[in-house]
């Protein structure tokens, strides 16, 4: 496990190094199956349901909707006990995929909702880690 700063932080894999690359430039690429016309999440060798190796890197804007939350009011593991509340999030692009994230610039946690338009936003980590994490659109 790496971490900076004392958090553990993502380790690419041969796969996945086109989108940590992508995010280290600001911007979201994922994979693509023309064969099955379906955006594919998590990085994987095969598309799913098909097993196709047609996959390909596109980028997307990230944008998407929330499509469920938790609110951790207690540090989730001890890398994170300065980091409360903790707003843990699921968001489904308008791709298509989900992604698991975490939401920021939160001002009001009584105004998030299931169906909210959220924006990428882009935390850079020391000098070669970018996280995607994610805020409210209004």
């Amino acid at each position: 496990m790496r971490t900076i700063d004392g958090v553990p932080v993502p380790v690419p894999t041969p796969v996945s190094r086109p989108y940590w690359d992508a995010l280290r430039q600001h911007r979201i690429e994922i994979q693509y199956s023309p064969s099955t016309d379906a955006w594919v999440f998590y990085p994987r060798i095969l598309a799913p349901g098909s097993l196709a190796d047609d996959l390909e890197w596109r980028e997307i804007e990230g944008s998407g909707v929330l499509s469920t939350y938790t609110i951790s009011t207690r540090p989730t593991a001890p890398p994170w006990k300065d980091v409360v509340p903790q707003y843990l999030a699921i968001v489904q692009w308008d791709q298509g995929p989900r992604i698991c994230t975490e939401l920021v610039d939160v001002e009001d946690p009584t105004a998030l909702t299931v169906g909210m338009a959220v924006l990428p936003v882009f935390v850079d980590v020391g000098d070669d880690v970018t996280l995607l994490k994610y805020r409210p659109a209004v």
